[in-house]
């Protein structure tokens, strides 16, 4: 390990995509993982490999009592953990009404809803060790948008505000937080997608032209997810902490462009915002 401090890392969603790349960088060079996942049976060949220092317990985020309680398990077993990785995430690629309302609650329950209880449950133990990192998860999508992702970007837009706004809050614990915004990858990702009955209304439109792309393969998958993961551990050693990581050409120049409108928009309005203050 050339004389590198071995460090403890909390991680959801560990069953594959960057949650199990990230458990198998981090294991091979001698870091210690507390890994979660709805089936704890998928990382037995990890278990037998490198023994005590693979931590797994089964875990749904959207169970905020069991999150609660698995958490609070991991610090007491493991003693301190120095980063923990909000990975965890569900998306349904559908237009907006053609997503079913079960569909919509996953997705927030999920991406939203329970990267905050992860948050919620280890920030009383990170900040009693006065220390340690937050990574969360996100995506290009968390600051732009593409059709049939509404609610996967409602769910990334809201996390990014909360951990925004939390970054703030923990700065004076000693604790840090980074948003991680990975572009398109060949993760499996596309695969797990949850779907819904296709609306002719929509098809002919821009949600038809996403989804006949990414069927054909037209739509780029850029990004090397191992690249990925090694950035992420990369960004840990240093000892940073900016408050987001655009990881991949896609993000950057995705997310720029959206931000680049955005203010242009925002600036054309300048008058009016001003017009209506208080005499």
């Amino acid at each position: 390990m050339s004389g590198r401090a071995s460090k403890t890392w909390f991680i959801t969603g560990t069953s594959s995509g960057f949650g199990l790349l990230l458990t198998r960088r981090l294991l091979e060079r001698g870091d210690r993982v507390a890994a979660t996942l709805r089936r704890p049976e998928a990382l037995d060949d990890l278990r037998a490999e490198h023994g005590d220092r693979l931590w797994v317990r089964r875990m749904d985020v959207t169970d905020s009592a069991e999150v609660r309680m698995v958490v609070d398990a991991a610090f007491a077993d493991l003693g301190t953990v120095d980063v923990v990785v909000n990975n965890a995430g569900y998306a349904v690629f559908a237009a907006v009404e053609e997503a079913t309302d079960e569909q919509i609650r996953q997705v927030v329950d999920t991406n939203l809803i329970g990267s905050i209880s992860v948050v919620r449950a280890a920030l009383p133990h990170l900040r009693a060790q006065g220390h340690g990192r937050i990574l969360q998860i996100s995506t290009a999508g968390g600051q732009t948008t593409y059709p049939n992702f509404g609610y996967y970007h409602a769910s990334k837009w809201g996390v990014e505000g909360f951990c925004q706004t939390v970054a703030q809050e923990i700065a004076p614990f000693g604790i840090g937080m980074t948003i991680v915004e990975p572009g398109a990858s060949p993760t499996g990702f596309g695969a797990a997608l949850a779907t819904a009955p296709i609306m002719p209304e929509y098809d002919a439109g821009p949600a038809g032209d996403v989804r006949r792309a990414i069927a054909s393969g037209a739509f780029p998958l850029a990004n090397d997810p191992a690249k990925i993961a090694a950035a992420i551990v990369d960004l840990v050693d240093s000892g940073e902490v900016p408050l987001r990581l655009p990881l991949g050409p896609d993000t950057y120049e995705d997310i720029r462009a959206s931000l680049v409108a955005r203010l242009e928009e925002h600036d054309a309005h300048r008058e009016t915002a001003l017009s209506v203050a208080l005499d």
